[in-house]
């Protein structure tokens, strides 16, 4: 049978499969927006329509990231909160992020997805937890973005329902009451969610976190998601701030906190996970919870560093996170998965983590997250075409010729050449594909300068 895209020739293809194969002069074909076969270069290649020569590059899964606000990188590098911790930081922005509507919600969307997609990401979340009084239907705004750009989506339903009048950070005119926002998450899920294998868009559940929203909130929250069967997601642990709130509020600590509200369950991922102790990491991997490490934002709001090898080891799906644009700056899953390595390593020790640890959280850990193993993260026959493929050429690879992997994590930086979504190019030689780039710029600036209130 003729495939409709044949991956070639390339230098290594790291499959994080089942085995971990690694293929020298491997080649992927892909067929209907799924990998039809992979193999040596001994071994016969199918006819194709298309293809792409991979020589003196590594191909990889396509990788995902698993938390990130994208509305954020419509105030990117704010100045007043460059030195805020995380409290301050959010009382800063709130005010700002209240003029979100439709236009800036799309616009953000796609700009942010884009950003991802020449990193090499294939998959991206939203914690999308901000919905201004009038500000219209944001979710759907931005499920658009990513249409037109051909990314898969998972973003989330997020919610606040206490605002400043009841003890929490936001204003007013950003929350909504608790029926509100579990008929309008229903909504979202039914007109949405698709349950199909190789699914460009699902949706999940997310109240933003325990001080932004109730307890009864967080409660029907997983109660909802226990009966149209989708994921839940949301803040956890992130700092010290998170940890003393909880304890003067709840009497108890984060993780506390979740297994009572009945969000200790495999449907859940959360994002962060800075500060569980050694007892509430082994609950973590013993209930299937998924962490998304946010290496550069946890940095940047000098949260801390997240016990990514001991949540690892003790079964949690760890994944990567490039968290909101206004904390972290750069929507880079390539520049957080070489965080990653780093961290693991200053906490752990040098011997602790490697790039291929690294690869595999940036993959089948975000995989993990979302709950797609064996769907997505990994290149085998029956799973989708999404794929990254990296040059390992040129000035700062160099000498960089003994291990391929190591090489693309250690030098550069880098984007991928080529960013595959089942089975299309959404990147292609370093640039995106869409004719709208520069058309989305334009008006992107236009609404970070209205947001910024610089106009």
């Amino acid at each position: 049978m003729t495939a409709d895209l044949l991956v070639h020739n390339a230098l290594l293809v790291a499959t994080v499969d089942a085995t971990r194969r690694e293929i020298p002069g491997g080649w992927i074909a892909i067929t209907n927006g799924l990998i039809s076969g992979v193999g040596f270069s001994t071994d016969a290649m199918p006819e194709a329509r298309e293809k792409i020569d991979a020589s003196g590059c590594l191909v990889t899964p396509g990788l995902i990231n698993t938390h990130h606000h994208l509305y954020q990188n419509l105030t990117r590098a704010y100045p007043p909160m460059t030195s805020s911790p995380l409290f301050g930081w959010l009382q800063t922005l709130y005010p700002l992020w209240r003029a979100l509507n439709e236009e800036s919600a799309h616009v953000s969307a796609w700009i942010g997805l884009a950003e991802l997609a020449l990193s090499g990401c294939t998959t991206s979340t939203d914690h999308l937890y901000l919905h201004p009084r009038n500000g219209g239907d944001l979710l759907s705004a931005e499920i658009a973005a990513a249409q037109d750009l051909g990314v898969r989506f998972h973003p989330t339903r997020g919610s606040m329902s206490l605002s400043q009048k009841d003890g929490g950070l936001p204003p007013d005119d950003v929350v909504q009451e608790d029926d509100e926002i579990l008929a309008l998450s229903q909504t979202a899920v039914e007109r949405h969610h698709d349950r199909s294998f190789g699914a460009m868009t699902r949706v999940a559940l997310a109240p933003c976190s325990p001080f932004s929203v109730t307890k009864d909130l967080m409660i029907r929250s997983a109660e909802l998601a226990e009966k149209l069967d989708v994921r839940l997601h949301t803040h956890f642990a992130e700092n010290a701030e998170d940890d003393d709130f909880s304890i003067a509020t709840f009497g108890c600590r984060p993780f506390e906190y979740l297994k009572e509200v009945g969000w200790l369950s495999h449907r859940t991922w959360v994002a962060h996970c800075v500060m569980p102790n050694a007892d509430e990491i082994v609950q973590l991997g013993a209930a299937g919870i998924g962490a998304a490490h946010c290496p550069s934002s946890n940095l940047i709001l000098a949260s801390g560093i997240s016990p990514v090898v001991d949540l690892r080891r003790a079964g949690v799906h760890v994944g990567l996170g490039v968290d909101g644009s206004s904390s972290a700056d750069s929507a880079s899953l390539w520049l957080e998965a070489r965080q990653a390595m780093l961290l693991a390593k200053l906490r752990n020790g040098a011997d602790a983590a490697d790039a291929r640890m690294a690869l595999e959280v940036a993959t089948l850990g975000g995989a993990g997250c979302l709950g797609r193993i064996g769907e997505i993260g990994q290149i085998a026959v029956g799973l989708v075409g999404d794929l990254a493929i990296w040059d390992l050429t040129g000035i700062q690879f160099a000498g960089a010729i003994a291990d391929p992997v190591e090489a693309w994590l250690r030098c550069g930086p880098t984007s991928a050449r080529d960013t595959i979504v089942h089975g299309r190019a959404v990147v292609r030689n370093g640039h995106l594909v869409s004719t709208k780039v520069e058309e989305m710029m334009r008006s992107h600036t236009r609404l970070a300068a209205d947001m910024q209130k610089l106009n």
